[in-house]
């Protein structure tokens, strides 16, 4: 168990399996660069939370709820948790009759990943709620605001284990206060921290039979054409 001042962002955690080096500039080194997608990432955000609650076709709908994990060393701000009524397995709200089951969805411009990075996110956040509400959680959602629909996320075993180790790696990184060495990948080209991170490489040294040929044609060019 983590004391409340030694939680972490959530949100590191999707940095931390997008790429551990993302993770310690931005979380380490205060490094951040804002770019095209991570500008519409925040516009997406914004929407997500323009409200903090309503009730829409028998389900509760919060927004920019706060969560914690004391075990997982983690605190952050859910986009949006929905809580649907449920016979059994649920738990009491405030002011409501029956139970309600917490239904976590992360908003992310763009398309799905390949990668796993998103679903243990929106699995940290499951895992959050499970601590703080006792209920046991099965599932969530991405939403994406390019194809503008839900992807469903099932919290299995794999998933839930994958999300607790990156929690605790994330603390070691933390603790280490190292930031891995950087190294290109086809993934690189959609982060904000591209340029930051992996400058432009070095142009190719021009050759220099190439130079030397260049260089006798302009100085000939200059002697009005004649060569020794």
């Amino acid at each position: 168990m983590y004391a409340e001042a030694d939680l972490l962002p959530l949100s590191a955690v999707q940095h931390l399996a997008f790429c551990p080096r993302q993770c310690a500039l931005i979380y380490l080194e205060g490094v951040w660069e804002e770019n095209r997608l991570t500008v519409l990432g925040g516009l997406a955000h914004e929407r997500a939370h323009e409200e903090r609650a309503e009730f829409r076709d028998g389900v509760l709908i919060r927004h920019s709820l706060p969560l914690h994990s004391l075990r997982l060393g983690l605190s952050g701000i859910a986009d949006v948790v929905e809580f649907h009524p449920v016979t059994a397995g649920g738990i009491a709200l405030p002011g409501r009759e029956g139970q309600w089951l917490p239904f976590p969805v992360e908003h992310k411009r763009g398309k799905p990943k390949p990668d796993h990075c998103d679903e243990v996110q929106v699995c940290a956040q499951a895992l959050c709620l499970e601590e703080m509400t006792g209920a046991a959680i099965p599932r969530g959602a991405l939403y994406y605001g390019e194809p503008r629909r839900r992807t469903p996320v099932e919290f299995t075993a794999e998933l839930r284990a994958e999300t607790e180790a990156l929690a605790a790696a994330l603390h070691e990184l933390v603790r280490v206060g190292e930031t891995p060495r950087a190294t290109r990948e086809p993934k690189c080209r959609s982060c904000s921290l591209v340029d930051l991170c992996l400058p432009a490489p070095v142009r190719r040294r021009r050759d220099a039979g190439a130079y030397l040929r260049q260089a006798l044609q302009a100085s000939t060019e200059a002697d009005g054409g004649e060569s020794a």
